[in-house]
């Protein structure tokens, strides 16, 4: 290599999962299963047999709706949600505008947890005095998801916050 050329940055160590981690992984593996068994068995008796499992639509809309928000919560811990660091990397090299831009981005982030857990909240207290049709589950199932992603996530920001740390933009994905 010639003086010219950049070598890449040596990349850090990946930390083993941690317990909390495999056990979110292996929720998000169980309702992605039973999503699948269930649709499929339920496809192969309606086009197979003409009938079906009435509780098979209901209970895959559930599982999908818990499998993106566990897997949303997830992700932010692991710098995998989108990021557009095209502003916020032009000021890498100046240390007190990066740090306002951090703060205020995560701000808005902070936002949005607190609307999104507000809104599911009003719809997990509609849901409290109703069943799901087949199944008969509380509907305030469908919305609780959101508002326990939206709770962790707004929780790990304020960490974040108040331990003063910087935005990682060396996430393992194209940075724009």
């Amino acid at each position: 290599m010639n003086a010219t050329e950049t070598h890449p940055a040596p990349e850090e160590p990946e930390a083993p999962p941690s317990r909390l981690r495999h056990g979110i992984e292996t929720a998000m593996a169980l309702c992605l299963g039973v999503m699948a068994i269930a649709v499929f068995i339920n496809v192969v008796l309606r086009y197979g047999f003409g009938s079906g499992i009435a509780a098979s639509e209901e209970l895959s809309r559930l599982l999908f709706v818990w499998l993106v928000f566990i897997g949303a919560t997830a992700a932010y811990p692991a710098g995998e949600h989108m990021a557009f660091t095209s502003l916020v990397g032009m000021a890498r090299g100046r240390p007190r505008l990066f740090a306002a831009l951090g703060f205020f981005i995560r701000s808005l982030v902070l936002l949005a947890c607190g609307l999104l857990a507000w809104g599911a909240w009003l719809q997990v207290v509609v849901g409290m005095g109703s069943h799901s049709v087949v199944l008969g589950y509380p509907t305030a199932l469908l919305p609780l998801p959101a508002l326990l992603c939206a709770v962790a996530i707004g929780v790990m920001v304020l960490i974040e916050m108040v331990r003063g740390q910087p935005l990682s933009l060396g996430h393992g994905a194209e940075v724009e």
